[in-house]
């Protein structure tokens, strides 16, 4: 599955500089989330780790540095990394935090290996929650680093967080020929709900399926 469309990224030379961030626009007050009871501070911008993976949290200054694919000093970037989707994506990241504030925990996260430190692609949400609580993911790997599992591995991760923080619903998409991306979504159980134009939509809904099996419980 592509990462999430954004504008054609600049040479850093040519991008304006950002204006200045606004405030943070108001979100349901879900667990984690600043203004609820339960928030731990900076614990939201933590990493997010799997037995072979850490997400890291995309920040501004990171962001650019994806956007221009030049790596920082302490940047330790895979082969191939950024693709023109990742670039894109953090393009994106970057617009939304000019225009309606940091999105995080709801933003985008670089996918390191563990065992060497290495990014090796990126994921993350496209928007934060809706007025439902639902959100659309997306993510890519480098070549190097597919069919190996850790586009898998990453998917249920942040598909334990959004639960974690209240999130009702996660969609996702890709294109009908890519059955790699297709495998991963069914793999965290997400269900095909959707086809249309090339494209075939995924989603997972957590409030749904509590319903039913309420349902299920009531007529017993």
């Amino acid at each position: 599955m592509g990462r999430p469309p954004g504008p054609r990224p600049t040479p850093e030379s040519s991008r304006p500089p950002l204006p200045p961030l606004p405030q943070l626009p108001q979100l349901p007050q879900l667990p984690g989330h600043p203004g609820h009871p339960g928030h731990p501070g900076d614990a939201t911008h933590a990493d997010l780790a799997t037995e072979r993976l850490v997400l890291h949290p995309m920040g501004i200054a990171l962001a650019e540095r994806v956007v221009a694919g030049e790596p920082g000093a302490n940047d330790l970037w895979a082969p191939g990394y950024p693709t023109d989707g990742d670039m894109e994506s953090a393009a994106d990241f970057l617009n939304r935090c000019a225009s309606t504030g940091d999105p995080r925990p709801f933003g985008d996260y670089e996918i390191r290996r563990r065992d060497d430190g290495l990014t090796i692609g990126s994921l993350g949400f496209n928007r934060p929650p809706d007025a439902d609580l639902t959100v659309t993911v997306g993510y890519g790997l480098v070549p190097s680093a597919r069919g190996r599992g850790y586009a898998t591995e990453a998917l249920r991760e942040l598909l334990r967080f959004a639960r974690e923080r209240g999130i009702t619903a996660v969609k996702g998409d890709t294109d009908d020929d890519n059955i790699a991306s297709q495998r991963v979504m069914l793999s965290v159980g997400m269900r095909l709900v959707a086809r249309d134009g090339g494209m075939r939509f995924y989603a997972i809904d957590w409030d749904a399926a509590e319903r039913d099996a309420q349902g299920r419980s009531a007529v017993r």
